[in-house]
C-alpha cells in the first residue's frame, strides 16, 4: 500500500463528511414545519413540496422566508388539512404571519407560539381547535375573528383555568 493513503484519507474526510447526504434537514426551522407535517393529514397532497432533504424550508410551497433564509410567513388556510398544532411551532422565531384557517385542525393552540415576539398575524377560524386562547405575547393584540368558529373558551384566565380546558 503507497504511504500517501492515510494522508489522503486524512485530507478526503472533512470533504467527505461535509456533503450533504438525504437526512433530516438541519436548518432547526424546517424541521419544526416537517414534525408540523408529520401531525397532519393531506388529502389534497398540499404540503407535498416539504421536503426534509433540503437545507432550508424556504422552496417549499405555502413557505415564505426572508432575506436570510427565515421563515416569515405560513400560509395553510383552505388547505384541507387536518390534525393537530404541535408545540416545535414554537421554533419558529421570526414567524409573523401563521394563517391555517378554513381546515379540520383539531386540538390546543400551542402555548410555545406565545413566545413568537414577530407574530402579528395568528388565523385559526374556521377549524375545530378547543382549550382556551391564550392571551401572553403577540396573543394580547389579535382580534377575536381569528379564533371564531371553533370549540375555544377564552381568553383564557391565568392560573383559574387550565389551558386545554374544554378539550
Amino acid at each position: 500500500m503507497d504511504s500517501s493513503y492515510p494522508s489522503l484519507c486524512v485530507l478526503l474526510l472533512p470533504i467527505l463528511l461535509s456533503l450533504p447526504f438525504p437526512s433530516l434537514s438541519t436548518n432547526s426551522e424546517g424541521n419544526a414545519l416537517y414534525a408540523l407535517r408529520s401531525r397532519l393529514s393531506d388529502p389534497t397532497n398540499v404540503l407535498q413540496s416539504w421536503d426534509p432533504t433540503l437545507v432550508n424550508p424556504c422552496t417549499w410551497f405555502h413557505v415564505t422566508c426572508d432575506s436570510n433564509n427565515h421563515v416569515i410567513r405560513l400560509d395553510l388556510g383552505n388547505s384541507n388539512i387536518s390534525g393537530t398544532l404541535g408545540p416545535e411551532l414554537g421554533q419558529l422565531q421570526h414567524l409573523q404571519y401563521l394563517r391555517l384557517n378554513n381546515n379540520k385542525l383539531t386540538g390546543t393552540i400551542p402555548r410555545e407560539l406565545t413566545a413568537l415576539s414577530n407574530l402579528k398575524v395568528f388565523d385559526v377560524s374556521n377549524n375545530d381547535l378547543c382549550g382556551t386562547i391564550p392571551v401572553d405575547g403577540p396573543f394580547s393584540t389579535f382580534p377575536m375573528e381569528s379564533y371564531e368558529n371553533n370549540r375555544l373558551n377564552g381568553p383564557e384566565l391565568q392560573g383559574l383555568v387550565s389551558y386545554d380546558f374544554g378539550c
